[in-house]
């Protein structure tokens, strides 16, 4: 099925964390080649979002998660085709060897460390809200270069670029 260009595509986020570290993905295809992100993906049709999130988890990571706390909503708007709607959503898992993946390699990466590798801009905003048990709306807006131009945090209001 096509998506009209310009659309939003409703993807997954599924962060894992033991306490400040998270289990990332540096991703070995696009969007996002090569950044470190969390696991997840599109939503199957007719998949509730919690449902979708629990799937990619296991199929990325072979981890299953008995339940995901959601967390918020990011949504990422540029003149490319480059649009999403992604439902975020958190595990506390244990802290084990990083499983292989055929999306890219898992790492732990500590809460500190996130502004030292190449991660997307408005993750690490995510990952502190995490943090804080903050809920958070997440409005993103690129240019034509997919650079992060603006970010606002709807349910505050508040300009966070």
């Amino acid at each position: 099925m096509q998506i009209q260009e310009g659309l939003k595509r409703t993807a997954v986020l599924c962060v894992l964390r033991n306490e400040n570290d998270f289990l990332l993905l540096k991703r070995f295809k696009e969007p996002n080649k090569n950044m470190y992100t969390p696991v997840g993906g599109k939503l199957d049709p007719y998949e509730t979002p919690k449902n979708a999130a629990r799937r990619e988890t296991r199929e990325e990571t072979g981890i299953i998660v008995p339940d995901m706390r959601f967390c918020g909503v990011l949504t990422e708007s540029s003149p490319t085709g480059y649009n999403w709607t992604s439902f975020v959503y958190e595990a506390t898992i244990e802290k084990l060897p990083p499983p292989a993946c055929n999306e890219g390699i898992l790492e732990w990466v500590p809460f500190n460390k996130i502004l030292d590798i190449p991660t997307p801009k408005t993750d690490w905003y995510i990952y502190n809200y995490l943090l804080k048990k903050q809920a958070f709306v997440l409005m993103a807006s690129f240019d034509s270069t997919l650079q992060l131009t603006e970010m606002t945090e709807e349910l505050t209001g508040q300009q966070l670029v």
